[in-house]
């Protein structure tokens, strides 16, 4: 840093401070000088031959501009070094104002918006519920018969549709006589029992059989996504081409093969399941107690935010979900436009993202913690563990940096978490796998 750059601070709220800064105005003169002579060694002005051009014409003509240009880069240049020096944890860009040329300096002035200086309240008072599960040998033999249905066919049937049979049929729908947009198709499938159309008309296909026809009453729903037919009645023509039953995969050598089992059998397969699953209950119940302390903590803890840090989060979960529309829609993502989503969709989020990531900062340097390495290998071979290649995994997370800092990230999160439960009184609740992670799902959900 400069040693001859003067700085003074006046904080202005929890979130702002304002510096003021004084550069001797030697140093601009310098710099002005340095310029004029490299502007006139290439300046074109008419009456003289281009580099003979007098140093009096330079100043004159280019002069003024100059002298801005190296102002603003001396400001440019020295502000950060400003906040550095008086250890301010400034949060966005500082905005200058009040520049003028004083005595024999150039002052200014930077107000910038800082990372508020809280004291975490609560901290002894959370109260929280951790949920437990276990694996059990009818969720293996339950998650089996998921696979199995994942690769699911269906056979032609004999006989009348009932749940869990797929019908094939042509349909044509009308309202008082008249048929309405987007009311007839040809070789519509449809899986009895998937609630997939509107009230009433599973119903008035189960129990026909393939050759038969038709005509049901229906009525659209209150509420429905077409306007014009909210609450109407109608009439649909069904005519059953094919009514087909489901026929599950033989759990044989070829699909035991589809789970990389090629020995052990089922046996096997069920080891692998089992070890999968309880993987995936303890990370949701890692997960649940997670969001049940922060949300226990930031009930006691509601403090103003930084608008730079409100609005690089905004940018954050609104880049999240453009990478998500990426992945979902392929090439045509393109035709989504950020600004299709304005900052109220994320702001209520954004906000509690803000806030809790102010308070796990606070924690983690009021009580001094750090990352426990023991706890970055361990989680790293678990990560691993879920490919093909564990050792390729390994390496690659160990060797880049920026991939073992985001690992070092969660797992200082997860020491704060720890040290949290520690102060706070929890209770533990047996429940089901099922449910376990059906919570994960409505908290990944929530997050979106």
């Amino acid at each position: 840093m400069a040693t001859d750059l003067q700085v003074t601070t006046n904080k202005l709220s929890n979130k702002e401070t304002q510096l003021t800064v004084k550069v001797p105005v030697e140093k601009i003169q310098n710099k002005v000088e340095g310029r004029i002579r490299q502007v006139a060694k290439t300046a074109k002005i008419d009456g003289f031959r281009k580099g003979n051009v007098p140093m009096s014409h330079i100043r004159s003509q280019y002069g003024a501009g100059i002298q801005q240009e190296v102002i603003n880069d001396v400001i440019r240049d020295t502000v950060f070094e400003a906040i550095k020096s008086e250890d301010i944890r400034a949060v966005g860009m500082p905005n200058i104002d009040d520049v003028k040329l004083e005595d024999d300096f150039l002052v200014y002035q930077a107000t910038v918006e800082i990372f508020p200086e809280i004291d975490v309240q609560g901290i002894n008072e959370i109260e929280v519920e951790r949920h437990m599960a276990k694996v059990d040998e009818a969720d293996v033999d339950t998650m089996i018969e998921n696979l199995q249905k994942q690769r699911e066919e269906f056979v032609e049937k004999k006989g009348k549709a009932d749940k869990g049979n797929q019908v094939t049929f042509d349909f044509e729908g009308s309202i008082n006589g008249e048929k309405f947009e987007g009311g007839s198709a040809e070789d519509f499938k449809l899986i009895i029992g998937s609630n997939q159309m509107i009230p009433g008309f599973e119903a008035g296909i189960k129990g026909l059989k393939a050759g038969e026809e038709k005509v049901i009453d229906v009525t659209f729903p209150e509420d429905y996504q077409a306007e014009e037919l909210a609450g109407k009645e109608a009439q649909f023509k069904i005519n059953v081409k094919l009514v087909e039953k489901s026929k599950l995969p033989e759990i044989d050598d070829a699909f035991l093969e589809l789970f990389g089992v090629k020995e052990g059998g089922v046996e096997k397969l069920k080891e692998d399941v089992r070890k999968n699953m309880e993987r995936e209950i303890k990370n949701a119940a890692r997960s649940q107690i997670k969001q049940a302390t922060f949300d226990a903590l930031l009930e006691k803890n509601e403090f103003d935010v930084p608008n730079a840090m409100l609005e690089q989060e905004i940018d954050r979960q609104r880049s999240m979900m453009m990478q998500r529309f990426a992945q979902q829609f392929g090439s045509n993502a393109d035709s989504f436009d950020k600004d299709m989503l304005p900052n109220e969709l994320f702001e209520e989020q954004a906000l509690r993202a803000a806030r809790l990531g102010i308070i796990v900062a606070r924690v983690i340097d009021t009580k001094g913690l750090e990352v426990d390495q023991e706890r970055v290998e361990k989680f790293i071979k678990e990560a691993s563990e879920n490919y093909e290649d564990p050792a390729e995994v390994i390496e690659y997370y160990t060797n880049d940096k920026q991939q073992r800092a985001n690992i070092e990230s969660v797992v200082l999160e997860d020491q704060v978490v720890d040290y949290l439960i520690e102060q706070g009184k929890v209770t533990d609740k047996e429940v089901s796998y099922q449910d376990l992670l059906a919570t994960q799902q409505q908290q990944q959900q929530q997050a979106m």
